[in-house]
């Protein structure tokens, strides 16, 4: 079959396609560049453009592409590039797959666990309601852009995506230098959870979503084992053979350093479980923390 790919280029992408392919799949990657190969096809969501040739007859629809949400201070400018990568993306491409004589069987669209805001010990699956800030009302308007496609008639599936564990990028990469050197600790409380989930479950998680009809909207890619971040960094030290220091990083620090996102997206977060993940059958390759980074690492 033939599966299109936005955000192939990076870390989530690249796993998926990699897999996809040794899996024998046709993929298309819809980049925002001059294309250089022939699987390549040019998008430009911030002026509407796509190809309806690179999306005729594809079975599955996969979109990933968006700016990241850890990757620098939330600054008014970038808070707004994060909003416009994600909805001038999905609404695009959504309305063109709309448009289509022959319109893939789903769309898979990125999404976060951060819909669900700061939970505490509370846990939550796909049934809980939007938590409040920024992240919760980002993600209901990211998953609101897909309407058109879902109105088509069109399988939209939202991956509520949690912090992705692998040794070659995202998050983790970040912290590992950082633990390497000794100087891993506890953030704020340590008490707020950190949903997680491996990079190899994600791309297994995301398959099966592929070939599981009855799943569409949202579904929790996120481990059934959330930690709190002092569990998570006592685990990360454990598996480095590292000592953690004995003084947690303070919360103004972070807050200072880090602006709103220090808020949302570290020292709060949701204690969220894949509950339809694992009411369609989906078994985890790593369910438990030491496991995972084991096999990252």
């Amino acid at each position: 079959m033939t599966v299109v790919v936005t955000g192939a280029s990076g870390l989530l992408g690249g796993a998926l396609v990699r897999a996809l392919r040794a899996d024998g799949e046709r993929v298309v990657r819809l980049v925002r560049r001059a294309p250089v190969r022939d699987d390549e096809s040019f998008w430009n969501p911030t002026r509407d453009l796509v190809d309806p040739a690179a999306l005729e007859g594809a079975r599955v629809v996969v979109h990933l592409a968006g700016a990241g949400i850890g990757d620098r201070r939330w600054t008014a400018a970038y808070k707004r590039e994060i909003e416009r990568s994600r909805l001038d993306g999905t609404r695009t491409l959504a309305e063109a797959l709309a448009a289509l004589d022959r319109r893939p069987e789903v769309l898979l669209s990125a999404s976060g666990i951060h819909y669900y805001g700061d939970t505490g010990d509370r846990v939550v699956d796909e049934s809980a309601p939007r938590g409040a800030g920024f992240l919760p009302d980002l993600v209901a308007r990211w998953e609101a852009a897909a309407e058109p496609a879902a109105r088509a008639g069109i399988r939209v599936v939202f991956l509520r995506t949690s912090q992705v564990l692998s040794g070659e990028g995202g998050s983790l990469a970040r912290m590992i230098p950082i633990f390497r050197m000794g100087l891993g600790a506890p953030l704020g409380s340590g008490r707020q959870y950190w949903s997680w989930i491996s990079i190899d479950d994600w791309v297994a998680a995301v398959r099966h979503v592929m070939r599981t009809p009855e799943l569409s909207g949202p579904v929790n890619l996120t481990s059934p084992e959330p930690v709190t971040n002092a569990v998570f960094t006592r685990a990360l030290g454990r598996a480095l053979r590292r000592p953690i220091m004995p003084v947690p990083v303070p919360s103004f620090a972070l807050r200072a350093a880090l602006g709103e996102f220090a808020r949302e997206g570290i020292l709060g977060g949701p204690r969220a479980v894949p509950a339809r993940l694992l009411g369609t059958g989906y078994a985890f390759r790593h369910k438990g923390l030491d496991a995972a980074l084991a096999a990252v690492l």
